[in-house]
């Protein structure tokens, strides 16, 4: 039986199930960003609260970022072949659950435990956008996609001064009873709205491949989150990347052994899924710099004679800007990409995320010249953004669609990693102290933005290396796709 044919059954545009598929999955997109972004505003006072110290209150934003990397590409395997429906709503539980347990505990071992189960959310947008394809017609897909693409931004946009309103007006527990109601909203939602795609990749689960992933991830990301506080010379991170290159190592051959591999690496190697990847790493380093140094710089007390010393709630406000522009722009995302090709789309997303950062450069002191920075960093994150799904979707097999976006997104969750190791360090090694406080200078801000800003145009390199398309369209390419897919696994089994 053939299972890779992009829609099953002819879509039925009546009905209001049909009419909110797109809506209800966009609200999951929305609220896995906010999920990630609301606990920002309680780090301050969460040791007092929690009686524990910043650097185990630290864990409840790395615990989230580990998770969430691991479980992306393993959860999109299974949504491949268990049904992409069961296991997002397995995704959005996880996540209820953890803010469930964030309400009820201010232990911080079970919060770190429950940030964990919450890291889960990452899976949403891959899984979505692959049921998007599966379920929409081909002249609604494209906007579609660019709508769940842009949900990520949106909605950290959206969580910061949500969040920051709750903390500052209710008992910090209140925030996270907030989120367990929409959670369960969303598990709710998507349990009407949004059927069951029958096009699956039946097979055994690769165990070993997750397993090895997973260890091999952690160490990679712990290595990279916590270098600048442990050291980068320290025993514990070069061990911690020592241990990342031999398992990911041995991780990698043991899928080209594979018969059924968590991740076909012989798909990612061909330039146009490989190449995507690594424009999707580059770009979520350049996005990621902005929202970091953004919130950091407005902050900064009035008395280093840059900073505009707002309350976290102003400073979420001045991010609104930005999911707005998300939000409004991703259907000329998708309109860009129909006419000149995904890939165009990306090349010009990472110059306009440049020259957002050129904007930075200029001047970083008046608050409106901050925010017109910002936004233009957003409008090139929306075109970037929700033109790497298309990319991939356009690259691979039907019943491979949501590992190979779990991918993807894992790459982005890598680059802001690193993004934000590399702006600490940039930020740590150029302060000068205020009131007896070591504060950054406007110089380091601005070295961060050069740095994003140089990623950024690199990232428009590597998307203008992508191939294009052959000339018979994406029918065409995603027949080739399906075609080399098998005959790569048939050399496989061969081979074995």
């Amino acid at each position: 039986m053939d299972q890779t044919a992009a829609i099953p059954e002819p879509f039925r545009e009546g009905g209001l199930r049909n009419r909110l598929t797109v809506p209800v999955l966009a609200y999951g997109g929305i609220l896995m960003a906010v999920m990630q972004t609301v606990v920002v505003p309680l780090l301050p006072d969460l040791p007092a609260l929690t009686g524990a110290s910043p650097g185990a209150v630290s864990w409840m934003v790395t615990a989230t970022l580990l998770s969430g990397a691991v479980l992306t590409p393993v959860l999109g395997r299974a949504g491949d072949m268990y049904g992409k429906r069961r296991v997002l709503m397995a995704a959005l539980t996880l996540m209820t659950l953890g803010s469930v347990l964030c309400a009820l505990s201010s232990d911080i071992g079970v919060l770190i435990a429950a940030r964990t189960l919450s890291g889960a959310a990452a899976a949403v947008v891959p899984l979505s956008i692959s049921i998007l394809r599966d379920e929409l017609p081909p002249e609604r897909r494209g906007s579609a996609v660019a709508l769940m693409s842009s949900t990520v931004g949106i909605g950290a946009a959206l969580g910061l001064p949500l969040a920051a309103l709750i903390v500052q007006y209710a008992n910090w527990h209140t925030m996270f009873w907030v989120t367990s109601s929409l959670g369960a909203a969303g598990v709710t939602l998507v349990r009407w709205a949004v059927r069951e795609s029958p096009v699956r990749q039946p097979g055994r689960f690769d165990v070993a491949g997750a397993l090895g992933l997973a260890v091999g991830l952690v160490c990679l990301l712990l290595g990279v989150s916590q270098g600048g506080q442990w050291g980068w010379g320290s025993a514990r991170v070069i061990g911690l990347f020592a241990g990342a290159v031999v398992v990911l190592g041995l991780w990698c051959a043991q899928q080209l052994r594979s018969r059924e591999p968590l991740v076909d690496l012989r798909l990612v190697a061909r330039p146009r899924v490989g190449l995507s990847h690594v424009a999707a790493l580059l770009a979520g380093f350049a996005f990621y710099a902005n929202t970091l140094v953004t919130a950091q710089l407005v902050q900064a007390p009035k008395a280093t004679g840059y900073g505009l010393g707002l309350s976290i709630v102003a400073t979420g406000l001045c991010l609104l800007p930005s999911g707005i522009v998300m939000l409004l722009l991703s259907p000329l995302s998708a309109r860009i990409s129909a006419a000149r090709g995904p890939r165009v789309t990306l090349a010009l997303g990472a110059l306009v995320i440049a020259a957002g950062y050129a904007v930075r450069i200029t001047d970083s002191r008046d608050l409106w010249m901050i925010i017109t920075g910002a936004t233009v960093v957003a409008v090139g994150t929306t075109l970037a953004y929700s033109a790497l799904p298309t990319l991939i979707l356009r690259a691979v097999p039907a019943e491979q669609t949501a590992s190979a976006n779990g991918v993807n997104v894992l790459m982005r969750t890598v680059g802001q990693a690193g993004s934000s190791a590399a702006v600490a360090a940039i930020l740590v090694h150029h302060t000068r102290p205020v009131a007896g406080v070591p504060v950054p200078t406007l110089h380091g801000y601005q070295l961060a933005f050069v740095m994003a800003g140089v990623v950024a145009v690199v990232a428009a390199v590597a998307a203008w290396c992508i191939p294009a398309e052959p000339s018979g369209g994406a029918d065409e390419v995603r027949s080739a796709a399906e075609g080399g897919t098998r005959g790569a696994r048939d050399e496989a089994l061969e081979g074995a």
